[in-house]
């Protein structure tokens, strides 16, 4: 499985640092994606939802440490094109 695209949509926030789309083998997209600035760096969240008790539970998500390493890093490498390529504001 290929990632044959990613989408960056830059937001202006402390921690939530853009959404991303990512469609695999031009078929298949998932949206949702969160590029997160945390205490350990930037890392990828997954589109989740609420539960009622109040956790969270990924829609969807790499099931091998091989592809989320490689989902991740596709990600945070176009969302640094993605930010390089915006003025940044004064």
């Amino acid at each position: 499985m290929e990632i044959t695209e990613v989408r960056i949509a830059l937001r202006e926030d402390d921690k939530l640092k853009a959404f991303a789309s990512v469609t695999f083998d031009d078929c298949f997209v998932v949206r949702g994606l969160k590029i997160i600035s945390g205490n350990g760096g930037m890392f990828v969240a997954m589109p989740s939802r609420k539960k009622p008790d109040g956790s969270y539970q990924d829609i969807a998500h790499p099931i091998n440490n091989d592809m989320r390493d490689k989902l991740e890093q596709t990600v945070i490498n176009e969302y640094e094109k993605a930010r390089a390529g915006t003025p940044v504001s004064a």
